[in-house]
C-alpha cells in the first residue's frame, strides 16, 4: 500500500525537513505543558506522568538532533524508531495515569494519525505506531481479564492506523503529482527559453549582418557623395558667375541651395547610419538628451515625413544622463518609428508625434506620445515580450520594444507604456540623472 520515501529526499529538500522539524519541536514543547491534565486525571500530583512526558519530549528533540548528523541513510530508520518510541511513551503515560481508567486511553487511536501527520510521505511509521499501540493496549486489557474490550480497542486502533496510512499514501501521491507538474512546467519553460534564445541569437546575427552591410554601404556612398558635393559647388560657382538676368540668377541660386541642403541631408543620414553600425564599440558616457533626440529625430523624419508632424519640446535645463548616446538614440528612434507605424495603420488624419522631457529629482523622463488610437487592453501586457508584434511580417519582428527596454535597463532606467487620458499612446523612458561612480 505504501512506497517508502527515498532516503535522500528530506536532505535534498531543506524545506521538507524544516517543516517536519517545526512540527516535531512543536509537539515536543506541548507535551510537558499538558502535565496539569495528569493531575486532573489522577486527582493528585504525581511525578511519574511528568517523568514520562519529559522523556517523551526529550526523545522527540533527540530525533531532530540526530537526523541531520546521521545523514539520509538513517532517515527511514530514525523515523521508524521515533514512531515506536513516541507510541511507547504514550502507552506509558496511560499506564501511570490509571491504565484502562486513564482518560488518555480514548486518545490512543489518534496516535497513528499524529504520526502520519508528522511523516506524511511514508505510511511505515504510522503502521509501526498502530502495531505498538494495538499490542500495548491488548496486553494491558488482557492482563486485567477483559478480552472483549481488548479486541474492540484493537479494531479501533487498527482502523485509525489504516486511515493514517491511507492519508499518508494519498499525500505522497499528491506531492509526487505536484512535483511532476512542477518538473513538466520547468521543462516547458526551459524549452521556451531555449527557443527564444535561439530566435534572439538568429535575430542578433541578422542584425549584425545588416550592420556590417550598412557599414559597407556607407563607405560606398561616401565616395560618390564627396564627388557630388564638390561638383555641385563647382557648378554653383561657375553658373552664378555668368551674366544672367537677376530673376534667373536668384532662381538658380535657390535651386543650388536646395540641392546642397539635400546632399547635406544625405551625408548626415549616412553619418548617422555609420554611427549606429559601430555603436557596440562605444562606452557609456554622460550625454545630453537634446542631442540624443536630435540624432533620432533626424533619422525618424524620413519615416514620419508623410505620416505625422514631429514636435520636440525639451527644456534647456534638462540634465544629462549616463548612457551610450547612439544606443539611446536607437531606442528613441524605435519609439518614434513605432508611433509613425501606429498612426499610419490607423489612418489618422493630422497625425502628431510629440517628444517632451521632464526632470524629476534624480531622474529625467522622456515622453514619446502620439494622437493615434493608443494601445488595445489585450495588447498592453505583452508589449515588451520578445517577438510579439501587431504589425505585418514586412514591418516588424517583435524585437524592437523588447530590445529597447533591455537597452534602457542597462543604463539603469525604465521604459513603460500607457495610454494618454486624452487619447493616444505614451511611452515613458526614465533614466537616472547622475552618472555612476567609476567603480560602480
Amino acid at each position: 500500500m505504501t512506497s517508502p520515501t527515498p532516503p535522500s529526499e528530506a536532505s535534498t529538500n531543506p524545506e521538507t525537513w524544516r517543516r517536519r522539524k517545526r512540527t516535531t519541536v512543536m509537539f515536543a514543547a506541548i507535551i510537558p505543558l499538558l502535565y496539569p491534565l495528569d493531575w486532573l486525571a489522577l486527582g493528585h500530583w504525581s511525578l511519574a506522568p511528568l517523568g514520562v512526558r519529559l522523556l517523551w519530549s526529550a526523545q522527540m528533540l533527540l530525533y531532530t538532533v540526530l537526523y541531520p548528523g546521521l545523514g539520509p541513510r538513517w532517515e527511514q530508520r530514525l523515523a521508524n524508531v521515533n514512531s515506536i518510541a513516541a507510541s511507547c511513551c504514550f502507552l506509558a503515560l496511560i499506564h501511570v495515569t490509571g491504565d484502562e481508567r486513564s482518560p488518555y486511553l480514548h486518545l490512543l487511536p489518534s496516535m497513528p494519525l499524529i504520526i502520519a501527520l508528522i511523516q506524511p510521505r511514508d505510511g511505515t511509521p504510522a503502521l509501526l505506531s498502530g502495531i505498538v499501540c494495538t499490542l500495548g493496549t491488548m496486553l494491558m486489557l488482557l492482563a486485567q481479564g477483559r478480552p472483549i474490550a481488548a479486541l474492540g480497542w484493537a479494531l479501533l486502533i487498527g482502523s485509525a492506523t489504516f486511515f493514517g496510512m491511507y492519508g499518508a499514501e494519498q499525500s505522497r501521491k499528491a506531492q509526487e503529482a505536484e512535483h511532476a507538474v512542477r518538473l513538466e512546467r520547468a521543462r516547458s519553460e526551459s524549452l521556451e527559453k531555449l527557443a527564444l534564445a535561439e530566435r534572439q541569437r538568429a535575430q542578433t546575427e541578422k542584425l549584425a549582418t545588416v550592420g556590417r552591410l550598412a557599414a559597407g554601404v556607407v563607405h560606398e556612398i561616401n565616395n560618390p557623395l564627396a564627388f557630388v558635393r564638390s561638383n555641385l559647388e563647382f557648378l554653383r560657382t561657375e553658373v552664378l558667375r555668368q551674366p544672367l538676368p537677376e530673376e534667373a540668377h536668384a532662381e538658380l541660386g535657390e535651386v543650388f541651395e536646395e540641392t546642397r541642403q539635400g546632399v547635406e541631408r544625405i551625408r548626415q543620414i549616412v553619418s548617422d547610419l555609420r554611427g549606429f553600425s559601430h555603436m557596440d564599440m562605444e562606452e557609456p558616457t554622460e550625454c545630453a538628451l537634446a542631442d540624443v533626440v536630435t540624432d533620432a529625430a533626424r533619422l525618424a523624419a524620413v519615416r514620419l515625413k508623410h505620416v505625422a508632424r514631429l514636435t520636440v519640446a525639451l527644456p534647456p535645463e534638462l540634465p544629462g544622463v549616463f548612457a551610450i548616446r547612439r544606443r539611446l538614440a536607437q531606442v528613441v528612434l524605435n519609439l518614434l518609428v513605432n508611433a509613425g507605424d501606429a498612426l499610419e495603420e490607423a489612418r489618422v488624419h493630422g497625425g502628431e508625434v510629440r517628444v517632451t522631457g521632464v526632470a524629476d529629482g534624480k531622474r529625467v523622463a522622456l515622453l514619446v506620445e502620439d494622437n493615434g488610437p493608443g494601445f488595445p487592453p489585450e495588447v498592453m501586457p505583452r508589449l515588451f515580450e520578445s517577438f510579439f508584434t501587431t504589425k505585418g511580417p514586412d514591418k516588424g519582428t517583435g524585437l524592437g520594444l523588447a530590445l529597447s527596454r533591455e537597452l534602457v535597463e542597462r543604463f539603469g532606467g525604465t521604459l513603460v507604456a500607457e495610454n494618454r487620458p486624452e487619447g493616444g499612446a505614451r511611452l515613458r523612458l526614465e533614466l537616472p540623472v547622475r552618472a555612476p561612480s567609476p567603480g560602480g
